[in-house]
């Protein structure tokens, strides 16, 4: 019965971390260098969620399999005065599009309200059904 509950549960924490990873794109939108100083820049993270509860892929529910870095090349702009250039006058730039950023950010927000709402509505289903019995 309280299985519901684990669902919307996992789906929120789910939900969450898309968000985060979301967030950290947009936050390093404009990252040139890595966390060493190399000139190496930021690479767009994702999430890719798997079916069942972490550990148990047979329970009802979602999970975070893993937060991967999309390997498709960095997005390169012409500025020979940029100190981050190379000896074309090019600066490697992270891959990240925010167009794309703010899609995943409305779809990973809905779903979470989804997911929010789904609580709701089975906890309510849950008293009702408590005090029907008592």
């Amino acid at each position: 019965m309280f299985d519901v509950l684990d669902m919307g549960a996992s789906g929120l924490m789910a939900q969450r971390v898309r968000m985060d990873t979301i967030a950290e794109n947009i936050a390093n939108v404009n990252t040139t260098h890595n966390a060493k100083g190399e000139k190496i820049p930021y690479r767009r993270r994702f999430v890719v969620l798997a079916e069942g509860r972490q550990g148990d892929t047979d329970m009802p529910g979602v999970h975070v399999e893993q937060v991967g870095q999309d390997i498709a090349p960095f997005t390169k702009r012409y500025e020979p005065g940029n100190p981050d250039a190379d000896a074309q006058g090019n600066v490697s730039l992270p891959n990240v599009d925010l167009s794309v950023e703010f899609v995943n950010a409305i779809e990973a927000s809905r779903a979470y309200e989804a997911n929010a709402t789904m609580l709701e509505v089975s906890k309510a289903m849950i008293n009702s059904s408590l005090r029907i019995i008592a």
